[in-house]
């Protein structure tokens, strides 16, 4: 018999759960509240919330003055700020509090040096993280980028760089770009801003993902942080499937095999975890 585990470190953090229990809590009273931005990189869970009155939009342009909106745990350069209080729009400000904290170390750190962030280019939080210092920051997706940055003489010889992390990126990642600066002989200050969480379920997702035949990883399709956990559970175990919900599963994945684990992305929703591993057990 196929025993199914879900991994009980999954599902959303911290700053997710925050936002969207203030996104239910003002729409149990009201009929529409408007989304700057996806607030949670799942499909499953925006729709969930769109049933409930939650409309995403992309900018300010599109929400009627005087209504309400919502900002996102990824957070915002200060520019939207600017533009919701000419328009009169209400906010609910939801920005995590680790994202918070780390666009204030970026304004302090922009006035001693130049300004390195390891993240995706124009995911929201790396957008909000640039909004703080006018752009004037260097943004790097891998050590691959930051070495060809280098060959075309981005940073100066000699040149003080301040480095940061979006929250979620990987640890592992991050250490890669400190190293190549370091080898290269730049005079660096390395900023521990991949959030805590984020960095405990790497280390926990390693072993989860090592102990079982198989892992079913549960991820919306625009998750950052949903690559990143899933390439490091393949990296553990080439058995891992990515799939959006149950309806993707496929029965093949399980043939012979004795255990599955069932994990996901800090966007991934636990009733979604759950509904994947009984569709599993269905096999």
């Amino acid at each position: 018999m196929l025993k199914v585990e879900t991994d009980p470190g999954s599902g959303f953090c911290g700053g997710v759960i925050s936002a969207i229990s203030k996104a239910e809590e003002y729409l149990s009273g009201q009929e529409r509240l408007y989304s700057l931005g996806a607030i949670v990189h799942n499909e499953a869970e925006l729709s969930r919330l769109k049933a409930m009155g939650l409309d995403t939009v992309a900018s300010l342009e599109e929400v009627p003055e005087g209504a309400t909106v919502l900002i996102r745990a990824h957070g915002e350069p200060p520019e939207t700020y600017a533009a919701a209080a000419r328009k009169g729009i209400s906010l609910i400000d939801c920005t995590c509090p680790v994202v918070l904290k780390l666009q204030s170390r970026i304004r302090e750190a922009h006035q001693r040096g130049r300004v390195l962030i390891f993240g995706r280019i124009g995911h929201a939080e790396v957008l909000g993280l640039l909004g703080q210092v006018g752009g004037d920051a260097v943004v790097v997706e891998s050590a691959g980028m930051l070495q060809e940055f280098i060959d075309k003489g981005v940073f100066s010889p000699g040149e003080h760089i301040e480095v940061f992390s979006q929250t979620t990126k990987s640890p592992s990642g991050y250490e890669e770009i400190c190293s190549l600066l370091r080898s290269r002989g730049f005079s660096i200050t390395v900023h521990n801003t991949i959030c805590a969480q984020v960095a405990g379920r790497h280390r926990s997702l390693s072993a989860f993902a090592a102990s079982h035949d198989v892992i079913v990883f549960v991820s919306g399709k625009s998750s950052s942080n949903g690559k990143v956990l899933s390439d490091l559970c393949r990296s553990v175990n080439p058995r891992t499937y990515i799939v959006g919900g149950p309806e993707e599963l496929e029965a093949s994945w399980f043939t012979g095999l004795s255990t599955v684990g069932v994990c996901g992305a800090t966007s991934t929703p636990k009733w979604l975890l759950e509904k994947v591993a009984d569709g599993i057990r269905k096999f």
